[in-house]
C-alpha cells in the first residue's frame, strides 16, 4: 500500500516538473520574442508581459501586470474592447485582430502609435488566455504616407503637363485657323482644316486625361463621345442624313496607345463622312471597341456608302489621311484589316498593356 502511494507521488512529483519546465520554457519563448507580447485572462486582466512590450509601450510590466489591457488602447476605442474579447472566446483560434482596420496603442508618455495585433488563444489549468503579438508599424505606415504623398504629387504634376499640353494644341489649332482664312487656295485650305482637326483630336485626349482621376489612361469612350460631334459638324451639313453608332464600353488605353489611336479614328470617320456619302446619300457609319484576350484590343470603322473603288491601291494611295493611318498602325505594333464595300470596315487589332 505504501509502495503504491510513493509510485503516485512519484509521478505526480514528474508531471509537476514537466509541467514546471514547460511553463518555464514557454516563459523563455515569450521573454525573447521580437515582437511586444501581453498575454490576458477572459476577464481582460493582464497576467504576463515581456521586455519588448515594456519598451513599446513604456511601462515596467509591475505598471502594467493586474491591470484590464484596456490601458494600453487610446480611450476612444476601449468602449469596444470587451465585446471584441468576447467575440474572440466564442470562437478561438489564431488570427489577427481587426482585420481590415487601423488599430492604435497607446504608450504611458499618452502618446499613440499604429499597430498590428495577433491573437493566439492559449489552453491552461485555469482556462483559456488570449496572447497577443503587438508589432509597432509606425514606420511602415510613415513610409506609406510618404509614398502616397510622392504618388499624389506626381499625379498633380502629370495633370498638370496634360493641361498645358492641351492649351499648347488648342494654340496651334488657333494659329491654322488664323492662316486658313488667309488661305485662297482650296486644297491648301482643306489640308489646313485636316491638320486643326488632328491637333484638336490630341488636344481632346489630353483634357480627358487632364480631368481625369486616372492621368496615365484615356477613357476611350469619353474620347469618342467629344470627337464625333466635332466631326459631324465639319463634315455633314444635314445632320439627319448620316448617322452614327459609338460602342468603347470600359476601354481604357495607355496614353502611348491612345494618341496614335485616336489620330486613327480621326482618319477614318473623316474619310467616311467625306467620301462615303457624296450627294444627298443617306447612311451610318459605326465604331466599336472591344477587348479580346491576351490584352488585345480591337477597333472598328465601318459604314455602308459606296465603298472603296478596286482601283485605288490603298498600299500605295498618297493620301495623307491613310498614309497616316498605316504609320500608326505599325506604332502601335497592330494589324489592320480592310473590307472595301457591303459595308467598308477598317478593323484595327493590336495589343496593349494593362
Amino acid at each position: 500500500m505504501t509502495s503504491g502511494r510513493q509510485d503516485l507521488d512519484s509521478i505526480r512529483q514528474m508531471v509537476e516538473s514537466v509541467l514546471r519546465k514547460s511553463e518555464e520554457r514557454f516563459r523563455q519563448v515569450v521573454e525573447s520574442a521580437p515582437n511586444a507580447m501581453v498575454m490576458s485572462n477572459s476577464g481582460g486582466i493582464i497576467e504576463m508581459v515581456n521586455a519588448q512590450a515594456e519598451r513599446v509601450f513604456g511601462y515596467d510590466r509591475a505598471e502594467i501586470l493586474g491591470h484590464p489591457v484596456e490601458m494600453l488602447i487610446p480611450e476612444r476605442f476601449r468602449h469596444h474592447h470587451p465585446g471584441m474579447r468576447a467575440s474572440f472566446y466564442a470562437s478561438a483560434r489564431s488570427r489577427p485582430m481587426g482585420a481590415g482596420r487601423d488599430l492604435y496603442g497607446i504608450r504611458k508618455d499618452g502618446s499613440e502609435f499604429p499597430m498590428e495585433i495577433g491573437l493566439n488563444p492559449i489552453e491552461t489549468d485555469e482556462g483559456t488566455k488570449v496572447l497577443a503579438a503587438i508589432v509597432d508599424i509606425s514606420d511602415r505606415k510613415q513610409k506609406e504616407e510618404r509614398i502616397h504623398a510622392a504618388l499624389k504629387e506626381k499625379e498633380i504634376l502629370l495633370g498638370e503637363v496634360h493641361h498645358r499640353v492641351k492649351n499648347n494644341l488648342q494654340i496651334i489649332s488657333s494659329l491654322l485657323e488664323l492662316q486658313s482664312a488667309k488661305v485662297t487656295d482650296p486644297i491648301a485650305f482643306e489640308s489646313l482644316k485636316d491638320s486643326q482637326r488632328r491637333i484638336r483630336s490630341m488636344a481632346l485626349i489630353h483634357q480627358i486625361l487632364y480631368q481625369s482621376k486616372d492621368v496615365g489612361h484615356v477613357n476611350f469612350e469619353s474620347f469618342l463621345d467629344g470627337l464625333v460631334p466635332t466631326l459631324m459638324s465639319a463634315y455633314v451639313t444635314d445632320a439627319e442624313r448620316v448617322s452614327l453608332s459609338v460602342g468603347a464600353v470600359d476601354v481604357r488605353l495607355p496614353i502611348s496607345a491612345a494618341i496614335p489611336c485616336g489620330l486613327i479614328v480621326n482618319e477614318l470617320m473623316s474619310n467616311a463622312l467625306k467620301h462615303a456619302f457624296p450627294g444627298e446619300r443617306r447612311g451610318e457609319i459605326n465604331v466599336n471597341f472591344l477587348h479580346q484576350a491576351d490584352n488585345r484590343v480591337a477597333l472598328s470603322v465601318s459604314d455602308d456608302g459606296i465603298g472603296i473603288p478596286e482601283t485605288l491601291d490603298i498600299a500605295q494611295t498618297e493620301t495623307l489621311g491613310l498614309q497616316l493611318v498605316s504609320l500608326l498602325t505599325d506604332q502601335l505594333g497592330g494589324i489592320l484589316t480592310i473590307h472595301r464595300a457591303d459595308p467598308t470596315c477598317f478593323l484595327l487589332e493590336f495589343p496593349i498593356e494593362r
